[in-house]
């Protein structure tokens, strides 16, 4: 017989309830990883990928040898190291001849990898190598519109596997209330062809226009780059029947709303 121990720690507790599951996930946290081998493109990306979701992601700068993820057996410690740090979405770069500047994002469902991506990087501008007012950078942390411009997202069927792990990655915490002035950026994805996708990020300021509605105007920020797709996994209809599960409601308003009704009585 296993033994099961339970934690009698109260921070180990706390910790444990942290990473339980969720009627509604507040925020997703991602882990960006690098491979046997990486460009300066490559890591220049890695790391305003972090820099924009500091706040939910983790980055390890170790090369990892063994993670090849769409290759069986290759998936393992991309998996425990989901497990290890509770995250849920993960961006993987590597450079090789074949595939060069090579970025795999993908999404874990109970830390069993989901499904996949894989996107080359072209053309990529660093948040650096834009000229602008400082004072008009985003603030990280704020919540991002998101602009998808061209049929494809609705009809090919890699750009809309792409367009739904992008609104996952940048997608944040979920709240009720949202302050216009904490709308101060946008993403706009923009596919020129069935399998390439220009990515570009932008400052958003508003800008008095003599009526209820202000003038909204665009400032390149940066990173900016050319997404191509080279191959995607969509996930198994088992697991995605496992994932889509809707939790029941509790049950606890409810009681508490007839003890009231018995009380006033």
């Amino acid at each position: 017989m296993m033994k099961i121990k339970t934690p009698k720690n109260g921070r180990i507790k706390r910790e444990i309830e942290k990473r339980a599951p969720k009627l509604v996930e507040t925020g997703k946290k991602t882990l960006i990883l690098h491979g046997t081998k990486t460009s300066s493109v490559l890591n220049s990306a890695l790391r305003e990928i972090y820099h924009l979701k500091k706040e939910n992601a983790i980055k390890y700068s170790r090369r990892n040898v063994d993670i090849r993820p769409f290759e069986s057996g290759g998936e393992t410690s991309l998996e425990f190291f989901s497990l290890k740090t509770d995250c849920s979405l993960f961006v993987f770069g590597s450079h090789s001849k074949k595939r060069p500047n090579n970025l795999v994002i993908g999404r874990a469902f109970d830390h069993h990898i989901y499904d996949l991506v894989e996107i080359g990087v072209e053309n990529y501008k660093s948040m650096n190598s834009f000229s602008y007012d400082k004072k008009l950078a985003p603030q990280i942390g704020s919540k991002p519109f998101f602009a998808f411009v061209g049929e494809g997202f609705e009809s090919v069927e890699e750009l809309k596997h792409l367009k739904e792990i992008l609104l996952d990655l940048f997608h944040g915490e979920v709240v009720t209330n949202l302050n216009l002035a904490g709308l101060d950026r946008v993403y706009v994805c923009t596919a020129t062809s069935s399998k390439k996708v220009l990515f570009t990020h932008c400052a958003l300021r508003l800008k008095k226009s003599g009526t209820i509605v202000p003038r909204m105007e665009l400032v390149e920020v940066g990173p900016s780059m050319d997404m191509v797709v080279r191959r995607h996994r969509l996930p198994d209809d088992s697991l995605r029947k496992e994932a889509m599960k809707i939790a029941p409601e509790s049950t606890k308003k409810k009681v508490c709303r007839v003890i009231i009704c018995f009380l006033q009585f």
